[in-house]
């Protein structure tokens, strides 16, 4: 059965993910996500855009110096900035992305994420079954 308490700020997944097809206006999403009352525990909002089997597309939205945490994702993980200006460390090496570059990383390399200034980060992730098992 669906979520369907008070506090969910979206519509339950399951309804917003069966059509065939999605568009969306990025720069509505993240006016309507700056809008929330509360962002998240780490200090950003996010809203996942789509999700199918393997893939997800999320967006985030950073305030000045909130980060997520490092973490490992058992797929390919690609971080495109759309505003602002992220501090993304995988692997022990500092990329310094700005609007418009994009940084692919490779099924289990860990990472974190620093915005050095308010920012927008569009996330897609594809797990990867053999990666998946491989890492059990």
């Amino acid at each position: 059965m669906e979520d369907q308490t008070p506090d969910r700020l979206r519509p339950p997944p399951a309804p917003r993910f069966a059509a065939p097809q999605h568009a969306y206006d990025l720069d509505e999403v993240a006016t309507r996500l700056q809008q929330e009352l509360h962002a998240g525990e780490a200090g950003h909002r996010q809203e996942t855009l789509y999700k199918q089997g393997a893939t997800s597309v999320s967006l985030f939205l950073f305030g000045h110096l909130t980060r997520l945490a490092p973490h490992r994702a058992k797929g390919v993980v690609i971080l495109q900035v759309l505003k602002g200006h992220l501090q993304v460390t995988a692997n022990g090496q500092a990329n310094d992305l700005h609007a418009g570059h994009l940084l692919v990383l490779a099924p289990g390399v860990e990472h974190d994420v620093v915005a050095r200034e308010e920012s927008q980060m569009l996330l897609t992730v594809h797990l990867d079954a053999t990666a998946a098992n491989a890492s059990k």
